[in-house]
């Protein structure tokens, strides 16, 4: 009997997954073991196994999909056997039918109103909705049901479906937020095209589509490579946008003496493999201080919700990865409480988790604080961008010579590092940051000292 395999849910948090690219077509032979396809969500990347023997038998649907999690995607059974997708197994994930499992598509409007945009129409007060997509909605001071009929399974809307509906409209003022008679598409008369409660009292007006301006053709480009955002780029780009449009970030930087740190790691790289401490590496060290340093410091080592400051007991370390399919963040729980080894193999497994696309999406949340490294590269400076909710990130970056004088009036020559805090300052004052940062490189200058103690 044909087996239907399903998307995977991939932690508590994942809604969908967009399906990057099958390994497998129609009519070959797979183990259970074979991956059959790559999968991408807003966190991470993941390959999808087979779970059983068998052929090929259709594939439900297309690379570039995004598919919602537990919804049909490949069934796989016996050479020549007959199969109807729709009443294939695991029924409850699958729509009843090709027009429920397909989006609604959209009706063409007449030549009359070509220019105007199609309202969408919102779902029955009883729709379902998931946790994630009524948080959206409520935050943004719609109801969850303008986000119209869902894309989920059974019509379910899911956090996609309001975004979409929250692009097709302006946003609300603070009075006009929650209303049941604000429509996506609506045009406002406030500030920045913002819907009024005086624009709820009338009937919503569709907007109407400014004119597209062809450039001459005089001025056209040469080879031009358009690439869509999704995935994780997508996902990094609307919450560094949304960082920077809803807090008030303010970046400090202060240096400390590298030498001691320098000195530590040469004699840590030299000890017997078998300590396990031959691998600990500059960013190690930095890690671990940091999160020892912000724990004394309880508005950076905290998330700003809704007005209300969360400040937290332990510290979970987000560590900024570079991969090949963007920038990753996974947290290393309880950071403060580690030591050297452990700390140094936990950042080493969670890199590695990153770079071959097999972290759980779970370990990319959590974190309290972030520190990110651009000191390899060779950066003396930069803003990092603050990962909401969280109130602070560091920013560790390259070690430079610099020239000293002594008390004597003599002139040296000593290695430097310098540190780029990016704080939050709606609950971290400038003192908080310089306080942080003091403490921070009085630790780095002293670091064999500190991490003893």
């Amino acid at each position: 009997m044909a087996t239907t395999v399903v998307m995977p849910a991939l932690g508590n948090t994942v809604e969908s997954c967009l399906i990057t690219a099958w390994h497998i077509k129609v009519g070959d032979t797979v183990e259970a073991s074979t991956v059959l396809c790559d999968i991408e969500t807003d966190k991470s990347t993941m390959d999808v196994p087979a779970g059983v023997a068998g052929t090929v038998l259709a594939l439900l649907v297309a690379e570039g999909d995004d598919v919602p999690v537990k919804s049909p995607i490949v069934i796989i059974g016996a050479p020549g056997e007959t199969v109807d997708a729709p009443a294939a197994p695991a029924a409850a994930a699958a729509p009843a039918s090709a027009e429920e499992a397909a989006p609604a598509a959209p009706v063409a409007p007449s030549a009359g109103t070509a220019q105007a945009a199609a309202p969408v129409v919102p779902a029955a007060d009883d729709a379902p909705a998931s946790p994630r997509a009524k948080a959206a909605a409520q935050a943004a001071g719609i109801p969850v049901q303008a986000a119209g009929v869902g894309t989920g399974p059974h019509g379910r809307i899911i956090e996609r479906d309001v975004q979409a509906a929250l692009a097709a409209g302006p946003r609300l003022t603070a009075g006009a937020r929650g209303s049941e008679a604000y429509t996506p598409g609506q045009t406002g008369t406030g500030i920045g095209g913002r819907v009024t409660t005086a624009d709820l009292a009338v009937p919503a007006t569709p907007a109407t589509a400014a004119p597209v301006a062809v450039a001459p053709a005089a001025l056209a480009a040469g080879t031009v490579t358009e690439t869509p955002l999704k995935g994780i780029r997508k996902l990094i780009a609307d919450r560094m946008r949304e960082s920077l449009a809803t807090s008030a970030q303010l970046s400090y930087d202060m240096s400390a003496s590298a030498e001691a740190m320098l000195t530590l790691r040469a004699r840590l790289k030299a000890t017997d493999p078998s300590l396990g401490l031959n691998v600990v590496t500059i960013g190690d060290l930095i890690g671990l201080v940091t999160a020892k340093v912000v724990r004394n410091h309880p508005n950076l080592n905290a998330h700003l919700v809704n007005g209300v400051l969360r400040s937290f007991g332990e510290v979970h370390l987000g560590m900024a990865v570079d991969t090949p399919r963007g920038l990753m963040v996974p947290t290393i729980r309880n950071a403060a409480a580690m030591g050297l080894r452990e700390f140094a193999a936990t950042t080493k497994d969670l890199a590695a988790q990153c770079q071959e696309g097999r972290i759980s999406p779970d370990l990319l949340t959590g974190a309290t604080f972030t520190v990110s490294n651009l000191g390899s590269f060779g950066i003396t400076s930069f803003t990092p961008i603050v990962n909401l909710p969280q109130t602070g990130i560091l920013g560790i970056n390259a070690i430079v010579p610099a020239a000293t004088v002594d008390k004597d009036g003599n002139l040296g020559v000593e290695r430097r590092i310098s540190f780029s805090l990016t704080a939050d300052h709606q609950v971290v004052d400038g003192a908080d940051a310089a306080r942080f940062l003091r403490d921070l490189t009085t630790a780095i200058a002293s670091v064999d000292l500190f991490l003893m103690a």
